[in-house]
């Protein structure tokens, strides 16, 4: 995830759908530090941070949390929970400060992960407030939840993720969305690729598809719902949607313990995947299939997302 640095006395909580990194006087290795950071204990009113810790006792600490952790007889809720502390955050903006959609991409462009005009021009005119809850900042950089044990990813990864699919969104192009949630970066798929291209979101929760297009309906999208180039529907993403396969892009919401096989098959030869993977430690994979076939899988960052799980399991919050 990207970095705040909160008080020793603050409370927090692991922030899903965003990058992070290891603060760069780290004696520890990026993942080793961040997960190990991940699983340091928390109190009621205070929580540890690495800068008061000595690196010897943090590392002693933290080792210790994640036995703890992986041991069936005395597992660590927080751990299990993703609800662990987590200092070295960083974000891109933070507060209320911004105000306005604009404002919102204009601040990405300035620290550099908007950098096409393309997606620029989207996110501008795909207004977030019309996908994030009542109650919430919406141009805040920060992941929110949606309710199910769902999120909205902070605006910063969806930046991410259509610069990353931003070659394989052209006009006329098919594009997958699993775990679309809000219907926030389906709308911006439906853009991209416009009326004579296809997006298919695929979501789980029922409630959520049902909001999700109602959302798309009051957003710049919505003719392209009408139309019917732009379609949500219920259904379990790791299975894919085959009937509008393949797809030139095919966005991933969730993490993944490993890539489904269903959906590199439906990845259109010269498409390209975005997906997290990993449970303890997650990477933002790059998958790509060449026009013979074959497959590339490269790491772009490092991430901490809710799991792709069955609808029951994530009721659940397994």
């Amino acid at each position: 995830m990207n970095v705040f640095v909160q008080s020793p006395k603050a409370k927090a909580s692991l922030a899903y759908g965003c990058r992070y990194r290891a603060h760069p006087s780290s004696p520890l290795k990026r993942l080793t530090f961040t997960t190990l950071l991940l699983l340091l204990p928390q109190s009621q009113n205070r929580c540890y941070s690495y800068r008061s810790l000595s690196p010897s006792l943090f590392l002693s600490r933290a080792t210790i949390t994640l036995h703890r952790s992986l041991s069936p007889h005395s597992p660590n809720p927080n751990f299990l929970t993703g609800n662990s502390c987590f200092f070295p955050m960083e974000r891109f903006w933070s507060g209320s400060g911004i105000n306005k959609n604009k404002a919102m991409v204009e601040n990405l462009q300035t620290y550099g992960v908007v950098r096409s005009k393309k997606v620029a021009e989207v996110m501008e005119k795909v207004d977030r407030a019309l996908f994030v809850p009542d109650g919430n900042a919406p141009y805040y950089d920060s992941p929110m939840p949606i309710g199910y044990n769902a999120t909205i990813s902070a605006p910063h990864m969806h930046a991410t993720c259509l610069q990353l699919l931003e070659e394989n969104l052209q006009p006329g192009m098919h594009a997958l969305d699993v775990g679309s949630g809000t219907g926030y970066l389906t709308a911006c798929f439906a853009l991209m690729v416009g009326p004579q291209g296809c997006v298919v979101g695929v979501e789980h929760i029922p409630e959520l598809v049902s909001s999700s297009i109602q959302n798309i309906q009051k957003s710049a999208a919505a003719p392209l719902l009408k139309e019917g180039s732009l379609a949500v529907h219920v259904g379990d993403g790791r299975q894919g949607w085959p009937e509008h396969a393949p797809y030139d892009a095919i966005h991933v919401g969730a993490a993944a313990p490993e890539i489904p096989q269903a959906l590199i098959d439906q990845l259109k030869p010269g498409g390209r995947m975005v997906i997290p993977v990993g449970s303890i430690f997650q990477d933002l994979k790059v998958v790509e299939k060449s026009l013979d076939g074959s497959v590339s899988v490269r790491t772009e960052t490092s991430v901490r997302y809710v799991p792709l799980t069955s609808r029951d399991a994530q009721l659940r919050n397994a």
